[in-house]
């Protein structure tokens, strides 16, 4: 009996210890307003960040940068409390992720557009466009509706107005250029842009092959889109003085100046 009392006290003690020893960041505490754990994921968003966590340190804030491979893993370690805010999505994607996973993040401030184009080798401007014409496009939902609606906003189709984000080819009800919607991997399209009039490629495939946004682009998306990303926090902190600072650094003038020399037009500011 004494031995069953002594291996509860120390299940119960060893219980306490691993609860002591957990990440209290999503506990609902203000964060701490001189250091940030900010999540970005490789390539722009990693360097613009960079050159924010420089001009937050004459705010007094330090960040510490963690970069990730994957666009999963900055939102389940923010929800868990493993960073304090991230940097690299936008919207339609975030909705999606606390739609799947039962999370709560909120984004609190635009950072830069990646700007989807359309491309042809065949017009020099959108208004050459022709009857019929085949248009290329993504077939992953994402990226489909998202090169829609830039077809769209130009007044080329119109969508049904109950989808968003989640437009198909399927949706279309007008469509006064007869245009044929080719679907396609999206990574695969710069290399069949000729076999099609024109196609909606993504800015990595773009610069992937060649094609400049600013430059080669007959069509492309402005700084108002829907597919702007933003600075994600835990909804508890959302108004921290952490989080303020690290907004006031984002979109400060030197970091704007940077995005836009650096990236020439395939990174646009967006706030």
């Amino acid at each position: 009996m004494k031995k069953l009392g002594l291996l509860l006290s120390l299940f119960l003690l060893v219980g306490g210890i691993a609860g002591c020893g957990g990440n209290d960041k999503a506990s609902g505490k203000p964060l701490n307003d001189k250091k940030l754990v900010v999540g970005v994921t490789a390539g722009p968003h990693e360097e613009i960040m960079e050159v924010v966590k420089k001009v937050a340190e004459k705010d007094g804030l330090e960040i510490e940068l963690k970069v990730f491979s994957d666009y999963v893993t900055p939102n389940t370690a923010l929800a868990e409390g493993d960073l304090d805010a991230n940097s690299y999505q936008h919207k339609p994607f975030l909705e999606q992720f606390n739609e799947d996973h039962k999370t709560d993040l909120v984004p609190v401030a635009k950072t830069v557009l990646n700007p989807m184009g359309v491309y042809s080798e065949k017009y020099k401007s959108i208004d050459e466009l022709e009857d019929g014409a085949k248009f290329g496009l993504p077939n992953d939902p994402t990226n489909g509706a998202r090169a829609l609606h830039i077809l769209e906003k130009e007044g080329i189709i119109k969508l049904k107005e109950d989808k968003k984000y989640t437009a198909s080819i399927h949706d279309i009800v007008e469509n006064p250029k007869n245009l044929k919607f080719i679907e396609l991997e999206a990574a695969q399209i710069p290399k069949h842009l000729s076999e099609v009039d024109l196609a909606a490629i993504n800015t990595n495939f773009a610069l992937g092959a060649g094609l400049s946004p600013r430059d080669d682009s007959i069509l492309l998306e402005s700084p108002d889109s829907d597919y702007v990303n933003y600075i994600v926090v835990r909804p508890e902190n959302k108004d921290d003085e952490a989080v303020k600072k690290l907004i006031k650094a984002y979109q400060s003038e030197e970091v704007k100046n940077f995005i836009e020399e650096k990236f020439q037009g395939s990174v646009i500011p967006a706030w």
